[in-house]
């Protein structure tokens, strides 16, 4: 009898094992060989000068030695995690806001449904899309220059595109645009999840509002953080079609709005496979740095 139950369970699963196939496949062709093939060219020079293939020649660790040694590497990253501070930390900040007020049942606030879906619907827009939109609005000729000038604000066209920080505060707020209601709905999503009673107990107790926020609802909350960090983190680190259309591939002024990714596409671009290749492999080790500091920040036990 035992025997015959085991044999059961044992087909039952083997359609499990089936229908994971697709999957197992699909991952395999996209996913596992391009990333062992990428950690394969990273130690092979391989690049195209003019009509002339040079390589695939084995070099080790050269490529990785040059991307330290010639400075751009570190600046990218930086650019590139300042464009991300910019743009995640008031997204961050309006989706707390924004959620604890869709959750509180004591507001009872009227058109949920409706605002709900206006906040996500940017994320639903094609990035390419939305920075047209800005690189028109914000245009030496633009909508933008022109309503300025209007009200007497400033007495000539501003150059948006030809200041730093006016360039990255674009692409960071077309970040936060186009994110900030997803972020709404996860942390949305957490804070309902969140046990009424222990609110209902702080409220008895004479906790107020702000001291049930930063005792109750944050630190239940902290897994959904952990994750909207680590995923918008990673986001960050690919940052690539806002900045690629807003400066058209250049990342000027000075090479100021140019991210990593942004530099891996040139040398793509140009053939040159191995330091491209090696890049990759630092953005994948890079990631999983930052990744792992933002989760042992998160998850240490408070004594």
């Amino acid at each position: 009898m035992n025997n015959a139950k085991r044999g059961k369970v044992v087909s039952y699963n083997k359609w499990g094992y089936i229908f994971l196939i697709p999957f197992v496949v699909v991952y395999a062709v996209f996913q596992l060989i391009p990333m062992v093939s990428t950690f394969y060219n990273s130690f092979f020079e391989n690049y195209r000068s003019g009509l002339t293939q040079i390589g695939p020649n084995f070099v080790g660790f050269k490529n990785f030695a040059t991307l330290f040694t010639n400075g751009d590497l570190l600046m990218y990253t930086r650019n590139t995690m300042i464009m991300w501070i910019l743009g995640f930390v008031p997204q961050i900040i309006v989706s707390l806001l924004l959620g604890a007020w869709f959750s509180d049942p004591s507001l009872r606030l009227k058109g949920q449904r409706f605002f709900k879906t206006v906040i996500y619907l940017p994320n639903l827009i094609m990035a390419s899309a939305f920075s047209m939109l800005f690189f028109t609005l914000f245009a030496d000729s633009g909508p933008i220059n022109s309503i300025l000038i209007s009200m007497g604000i400033i007495s000539g066209p501003f150059k948006f595109m030809s200041h730093v920080w006016s360039v990255r505060g674009l692409v960071a707020f077309m970040n936060f645009i186009m994110w900030f209601g997803n972020t709404t709905i996860l942390l949305m999503a957490g804070m309902m999840g969140i046990d009424p009673a222990l609110y209902e107990a702080a409220q008895v107790d004479g906790a107020t509002a702000t001291q049930i926020f930063y005792r109750i609802t944050l630190p239940l909350l902290r897994p959904i953080l952990l994750y909207v960090m680590i995923t918008s983190l990673i986001g960050g680190l690919q940052m690539f079609d806002v900045p690629q259309i807003l400066t058209n591939g250049t990342g000027d002024p000075v090479r100021k709005s140019m991210t990593l990714i942004m530099y891996l596409n040139k040398h793509l671009w140009s053939k040159n496979y191995g330091m491209g290749g090696a890049l990759s492999v630092l953005l994948f080790i890079i990631t999983g740095i930052f990744s792992f500091i933002v989760f042992k920040i998160n998850t240490r036990t408070d004594k």
